[in-house]
C-alpha cells in the first residue's frame, strides 16, 4: 500500500477557544515529547499548534487519521471520540491546498496576518529536530513557504495593519477613547505582545508596562518600546495602576482570577479595567467578566472587530487563491513523480545488474587485460546502460504531466522489462542458453 498525505485539525471555525485550549499540542512538539513518532503506519509527521488552530500533517499507510486522533487525544488525556466531533480531515492534494492557504494566511481569523507563517516555520523546525519529516513533508513545507512569499509579493492581501493584536488595541480605543490618558500592561513578551506594543504606541498610550516570567525578556521588550518592565511576582499589585491589560503567555493555567481583580478594583475606586486575553490556553479566568466595571474579551470576541478591517483584503484574496490553486497543480506533478521513482530505480538497477553480468562474462572470455582496457570497457557499459534507460525514464516522467497520470505507464514498463521478476532471472536464462 502506497503512503498518503493527510491533514487532520481543528481551528477557530470548528471549535471555540475552550476546546482549542483543551486539545492544544504546544507542549507535545519537542524531540522528547513528540506526539506522533515515525513508527507503524506513520512515516512522517508535523504538528502546528497555535491559538487559533491545531493541525497535524502526516504521511503514512493504513488508517492514518484514526491513528492521529487516537494519539492526539491520548496526549491530552482525552478520548478520541470527544476530539473527533471538532476536527476536519483532508487527503492528498486537498491537504496540500489547505496547507498552502494556511501558510498564505488565507485561512486565518485575520486574513493576511503575518504570524502564521512564522508559526509554521517554527513547527517545521520542531518536526525536523524530532526527525519526523522526510521526502514528502520536506518538499511540501518548503513549497508552502515559497507560496506564502509569492502571495505576499504578488497581492495586497497583507497590505493593511490587521492582526489579533491590532484588533485588541482597536477594541480598547472604543472603550477608552483618548488613549493618551491611560496606561497599559502587556503580560507576556512574545511576538503577539510585541505587535500589541506597536499598536498601543501608535494609538498614543500614555505608558506601557511589560510583565514577563523571564524578567530579562520583559526588560528587552520594555526598552524597545520605551516602557517599564515589571517583575512577574509584582503583576497583581501593579494592576491597580493600569487601565488596559493584554495577556499572551504560554501558561497552562489562568494567571489572573476574579479575586485578584476584585481587590484591585477597590484600590481603583471602581475605575473601569479592560482585559484582553489573546492566549490559548486562556490566561484570565472567565469569572473576571462577572465583575462590575470590568471588560474581559478573549480571542474569539475579537472576530467582530477583525471583520470590520478585512474589506480591503478580500478582493486581493481572490488573486491569492488563484496563486494557491496554480501552486497546488505544480505540486501535484511532483507528487505524481513520486509514484514513478521506485520503477525508475528498479529499471536502473536491472540495467546495471545485466551490464555487470555481461561485463564479467566478456572479461572471462578475453582473459587477462590491462587496467586501461578494463576501465574502457566499464565506461562503455555504463554509457550504454544510461542511454538505454533514458527513453523509458522520460516516458515515465512525461506521464506525470498527463491527465491519466503515470500509473498506466508504470504498469506497462514493469511488464515490458519484467521488473517484478527476481533480478537477473530472465537474463540468466538467455545467458545459459548461449553458453
Amino acid at each position: 500500500m502506497a503512503s498518503e498525505l493527510y491533514l487532520i485539525g481543528l481551528n477557530y471555525r470548528t471549535a471555540g477557544v475552550d476546546i482549542r485550549e483543551r486539545f492544544a499540542l504546544t507542549n507535545h512538539c519537542s524531540k522528547e515529547t513528540w506526539m506522533l513518532p515515525c513508527e507503524g503506519g506513520i512515516k512522517e509527521s508535523l504538528i502546528l499548534s497555535t491559538c487559533n488552530r491545531v493541525e497535524v500533517l502526516a504521511v503514512g499507510e493504513g488508517d492514518v487519521p484514526a491513528t492521529v486522533l487516537s494519539r492526539w487525544a491520548q496526549a491530552r488525556g482525552r478520548k478520541a471520540d470527544e476530539l473527533a466531533r471538532y476536527v476536519y480531515s483532508y487527503t492528498g492534494l486537498e491537504a496540500v491546498r489547505h496547507l498552502f492557504s494556511v501558510a498564505s494566511s488565507l485561512d486565518s481569523m485575520v486574513l493576511g496576518e503575518p504570524q502564521i507563517l512564522g508559526q509554521l516555520k517554527k513547527a517545521y523546525r520542531a518536526a525536523v529536530t524530532s526527525k519526523a519529516t522526510g521526502t514528502v513533508l520536506n518538499s511540501l513545507l518548503h513549497k508552502a513557504f515559497s507560496v506564502a512569499k509569492r502571495v505576499r509579493t504578488e497581492t495586497a492581501v497583507a497590505s493593511s495593519a490587521v492582526s489579533i493584536s491590532y484588533a485588541a488595541v482597536e477594541l480598547a480605543k472604543r472603550i477608552f477613547g483618548d488613549m493618551h490618558e491611560h496606561r497599559a500592561m502587556l503580560v507576556g513578551a512574545g511576538e503577539m505582545a510585541e505587535l500589541a506594543a506597536t499598536h498601543l504606541l501608535q494609538a498614543g498610550i500614555r505608558q506601557l508596562l511589560v510583565a514577563n516570567r523571564t524578567l530579562e525578556r520583559g526588560q528587552e521588550l520594555a526598552r524597545q518600546f520605551n516602557g517599564l518592565a515589571v517583575p512577574f511576582d509584582q503583576l497583581i499589585p501593579t494592576l491597580s495602576d493600569v487601565d488596559i491589560i493584554i495577556t499572551s503567555t504560554g501558561s497552562l493555567e489562568p494567571i489572573l482570577h476574579a479575586r485578584d481583580v476584585k481587590d484591585m478594583l477597590k484600590k481603583r475606586r471602581q475605575s473601569p479595567m479592560f482585559f484582553i486575553d489573546i492566549a490559548v490556553p486562556r490566561d484570565i479566568d472567565p469569572d473576571v467578566n462577572g465583575l462590575d466595571n470590568v471588560y474581559l474579551y478573549d480571542i474569539d470576541d475579537l472576530k467582530e472587530v477583525v471583520e470590520e478591517n478585512l474589506a480591503a483584503r478580500r478582493s486581493e484574496a481572490v488573486k491569492a487563491e488563484a496563486i494557491v490553486a496554480e501552486e497546488v497543480e505544480l505540486f501535484a506533478v511532483w507528487m505524481k513523480s513520486l509514484d514513478a521513482q521506485p520503477t525508475i530505480v528498479d529499471l536502473i538497477h536491472r540495467g546495471e545488474h545485466m551490464a555487470q553480468e555481461e561485463l564479467a562474462r566478456t572479461l572471462r572470455r578475453l582473459g587477462p587485460v590491462d587496467d586501461a582496457t578494463r576501465e574502457a570497457l566499464e565506461t562503455l557499459v555504463d554509457a550504454l546502460v544510461r542511454k538505454m534507460n533514458h527513453d523509458p525514464i522520460m516516458f515515465l516522467k512525461r506521464g506525470t504531466m498527463s491527465q491519466e497520470g503515470c500509473m498506466p505507464r508504470i504498469n506497462l514498463l514493469r511488464r515490458i522489462f519484467r521488473l517484478d521478476e527476481p533480478a537477473g532471472k530472465d537474463h540468466a536464462a538467455h545467458a545459459a542458453a548461449r553458453e
